[in-house]
């Protein structure tokens, strides 16, 4: 399959949409689906099922990131903080 192009995509942008994935690399949506379920079984990749809606058109796909990521805290205030 062509699952080096979609792990060193979700290493570059983070969490992705499949169909985020598919766009950014130039590889099918059902190519991206099956490497994702590939990286999945290998442990390299966290994803789920999830719904949106454009337009009130229900729209299914998956959403991954790279397994046992932590992204960076935001820079700003913390929480509480005394002014």
């Amino acid at each position: 399959m062509q699952s080096a192009p979609v792990l060193q995509c979700l290493r570059k942008r983070g969490q992705l949409h499949d169909s985020e994935i598919a766009a950014a690399t130039g590889i099918p949506l059902a190519n991206v689906r099956a490497s994702l379920s590939e990286l999945a079984a290998k442990g390299e990749v966290s994803q789920c099922t999830v719904i949106k809606f454009n337009d009130g058109e229900e729209v299914r796909g998956i959403l991954a990131r790279i397994s046992g990521y932590t992204p960076p805290r935001a820079a700003g205030r913390e929480p509480g903080a005394k002014t």
